[in-house]
């Protein structure tokens, strides 16, 4: 039990801690947005590339890690969630090699990826109205962004057990690279662990 509190920490009301695969997951996806910039930046882009709904004009201000916690901290979904999130984002773009992640669209990807999940993966979740003040966006371009989204998952939102394990264990892979090795295992279990805990908090805000 010592090593799977290591992994993904239990959340309190006051005192929360974030689960581990939050900052991992947000360090990955930070790197491969400052990855695609800097590919951008040093060749021209390609003539099929265009520019998404997801594509802000400036870069945001706050971190993908800051704005991943941000997104923990308030949307209250199952840390399962996070997983899945992951996995669309990576189906997405591998169905829409033209839309690169970057440090100009990461942010909307997360926030629409992470609504995404909730609704396929838990009983209850918050509206799209409380996603966008989450993501600091208008419920219109929440919307839109989310219908774009499903398109370029082409609809694809199903997913097998193996498959929830490779990418767990991809996860797991990443944090090695900075924490001892911890068994795959114990994230499934402590994912479904707090997906129980999550879903009974959820019946008891509902009563």
């Amino acid at each position: 039990m010592a090593e799977e509190d290591e992994l993904l920490q239990t959340i309190s009301s006051e005192t929360t801690m974030m689960p581990r695969v939050i900052k991992f997951m947000s360090s990955l996806l930070q790197r491969v947005a400052e990855s695609n910039d800097l590919d951008r930046q040093s060749e021209p882009p390609p003539p099929h590339q265009r520019m998404s709904v997801f594509h802000g004009l400036t870069r945001p201000a706050i971190s993908v890690q800051s704005y991943l916690e941000r997104i923990f901290r308030y949307a209250n979904c199952s840390p399962s969630c996070y997983v899945v999130a992951y996995i669309y984002l990576d189906r997405f773009a591998r169905r829409q090699p033209q839309l690169p992640i970057d440090p100009f669209n990461v942010h909307r990807l997360l926030i629409t990826s992470v609504l995404v999940a909730a609704k396929f993966m838990d009983d209850i979740f918050y509206n799209n109205a409380y996603y966008a003040k989450v993501g600091g966006i208008s419920t219109a371009e929440m919307n839109f962004l989310e219908l774009d989204f499903l398109f370029g998952l082409s609809f694809h939102l199903n997913m097998t057990p193996d498959t929830f394990h490779s990418y767990c264990a991809f996860l797991q892979r990443e944090m090695v690279t900075v924490e001892k090795p911890l068994k795959v295992t114990h994230c499934l279990l402590l994912l479904e662990e707090e997906a129980n805990t999550h879903q009974k908090q959820q019946r008891q805000l509902a009563v």
